[in-house]
């Protein structure tokens, strides 16, 4: 798949200027390949129906209980009034269990499930392994519609950023400027849509891409302020980017010599996924779903046999033009949310190696060769930058201009920063440090540490993602690897992170990361942060958490039981059924004789 460099003309060069550039080492360490494997047998399938069953409850349950917990608008409350289904929102200690139990229990079926996509943790995960049998591609897809079904009619989870999404398009609809009026003076502070902002954005303008809020803007067109209308194309348009993360990451996957089906189950099957990119209808899963379908437009076009240009011609061979597509594609998600624009690096190097281009080894070669070694390099470099930055300008002003939002998104790219998490590295540490001078008697300088800290991590993020562009280019990386290591480059030392940007990171690097060190750290963190983070208010008191965090692990054990375990009661049911089989078969041959 990788191309390989081209080798100097004279033989006499030393091989410190021949060997390729040595970055990267430890991180190609994390990919290795995997064998596919045969179907499940007779009882795996038994026991995965079983577990797709109890995800299928948790995710019912979690249903039940969002209609108490969930981000339910201030206005035009779909369900107040209904003797059924406004229990949970009169019951809130109880969808609080249902909520957090339901969550559990996903959590554990993806968990148990994972034996049937990467193996058993003791004896395939911790080892490298490969397992002897998988579920196949259908399974997967079938197992992940079921789980994700009874999310699509729930209300959102975990998060109000739908209602800013909006607010926003309500904005851009009217005519006026997202990127610069917020919804309170855009719509007015007793507005429908306003009131269901949370606090923090009412008086911000939109961080998003033109091509995202232009996309809203035509769900107000439709629904007007009808927010439960709007909530739910707003969720299509969310289960559209998780439809296209399901093509394009099986084929990445393997592109990369990895299991089309692992990758999926650590990729798209991931509660993370369920929980924030379709429950809580985040815009992450269109960004997600175009990068990726863009990025295998392009390897398939780089790494084909075909040529890319017209023989004799400057005009794109039919390969030529699958590139400008799929770097299009990647452009145009930059447009829903700019994070995306990183991939392109990753592609720009991937096309200057199929040019030429490599990185000669850089220690202990003589300066006054450097140009020697390198201008074949540059050169491919420099019009493959040229080539994506041609396409990406073309995109970008096309989406500006076409939208009629303009370029106002460039200027309101921080508007998070106000955002205090604890999952941002600079963040975390810039709060911590700014707590312990109150706790000295130095006086509150944490505005001052965080306007220095968070540049710093920015700048040290870049210098990471250089160091991995540079062992793309060397070969050590394939480009998606590279880029799945620097999308979790940027997530560390962004900040602010929520839950849902480990995402950025994971799925990339689900279609080649394979090693024991990555799975087993990836599945930890995203079991874990799929539960800590709770459906709870600001005004939750502890032992009310405390509550339903006990009574939702009850909840999942007696499920876990009697999912799994053989009950008395379940022996019993299964003799009878077996009495029963044989009265009829012993009537039919009775019958027939």
């Amino acid at each position: 798949m990788r191309r390989s460099r081209p080798r100097r003309d004279n033989g006499a060069a030393d091989d410190a200027t021949e060997r390729r550039g040595d970055y990267g080492r430890t991180v190609a360490r994390l990919h290795d390949d995997e064998r596919e494997v045969g179907p499940l047998n007779e009882a795996e399938n038994r026991r995965l129906l079983r577990i797709k069953l109890f995800g299928a409850t948790g995710s019912v349950l979690l249903l039940i209980g969002s209609l108490g917990t969930g981000a339910i608008p201030v206005l035009q409350n779909p369900v107040a009034g209904m003797r059924v289904l406004s229990l949970p929102s009169r019951m809130w200690s109880t969808a609080l269990t249902l909520s957090i139990g339901g969550t559990i229990m996903l959590v554990v079926a993806w968990l148990l499930i994972g034996r049937f996509a990467v193996g058993r943790f003791g004896v395939e995960v911790l080892h490298g392994r490969s397992p002897d049998r998988r579920m196949t591609r259908r399974q997967a897809d079938r197992t992940l519609m079921l789980w994700i079904a009874p999310i699509i009619v729930a209300p959102p989870l975990l998060s109000k950023d739908i209602y800013s999404y909006l607010a926003q398009s309500a904005i851009a609809f009217r005519g006026m400027d997202p990127y610069v009026i917020s919804p309170v003076r855009g719509l007015g502070v007793d507005h429908v849509l306003t009131r269901s902002v949370p606090n923090l954005w009412r008086d911000t303008p939109a961080p998003y891409g033109p091509l995202f809020l232009w996309l809203g803007k035509g769900i107000t067109a439709v629904t007007g302020e009808n927010i439960t209308a709007a909530i739910f194309l707003h969720r299509l348009l969310a289960l559209v980017g998780i439809a296209l993360i399901v093509w394009a990451l099986p084929r990445l996957a393997r592109r990369c010599g990895v299991s089309s089906v692992a990758a999926l189950w650590l990729g798209a099957m991931n509660p993370l996924l369920i929980l924030h990119l379709v429950g809580g209808i985040h815009n992450e899963a269109l960004m997600l779903g175009m990068m990726l379908v863009g990025l295998e437009l392009c390897f398939r076009a780089i790494y084909g046999s075909d040529r890319l240009r017209r023989p004799g011609s400057i005009w794109p061979s039919s390969a030529g033009w699958i590139l400008i597509a799929g770097t299009a594609v990647i452009s145009a998600s930059a447009m829903v949310k700019v994070t995306s624009m990183l991939a392109l690096g990753f592609v720009g190097i991937a096309l200057a190696q199929r040019w030429g281009a490599y990185l000669p080894a850089l220690r202990h070669a003589p300066v006054r060769q450097w140009w020697d070694r390198s201008r074949r390099s540059i050169a491919a470099l420099a019009a493959s930058a040229a080539t994506l930055a041609g396409v990406l300008v073309t995109v970008m002003v096309g989406i500006c201009v076409g939208t009629g939002l303009g370029f106002g998104w460039t200027s309101t790219l921080s508007t998070g920063d106000v955002v205090r998490s604890w999952m941002s590295m600079p963040t975390l540490l810039s709060v911590t440090t700014g707590r312990l001078g109150v706790a000295l008697g130095l006086g509150d300088q944490t505005q001052a540490i965080l306007e220095v800290g968070r540049p710093l991590g920015q700048l040290i993020a870049a210098v990471f993602i250089v160091r991995w562009m540079l062992a793309c280019l060397g070969g050590r990386l394939h480009p998606l690897g590279a880029l799945g290591v620097s999308m979790a480059t940027v997530v560390v030392f962004f900040p602010f992170v929520q839950a849902w940007y480990l995402l950025w990171a994971v799925i990339p690097l689900a279609a080649w990361a394979t090693r024991p060190w990555f799975r087993i750290s990836t599945i930890a963190v995203s079991a874990i942060i799929a539960i800590v983070v709770m459906p709870t208010s600001s005004n939750t008191s502890g032992v009310v958490l405390a509550q339903g965090l006990l009574a939702g692990v009850i909840m999942v054990a007696v499920m876990t039981a009697l999912f799994f375990e053989d009950l008395p009661i379940q022996r019993w049911w299964r003799a009878r059924r077996g009495a029963h089989r044989d009265r009829e078969s012993a009537r039919d041959d009775a019958h027939t004789g």
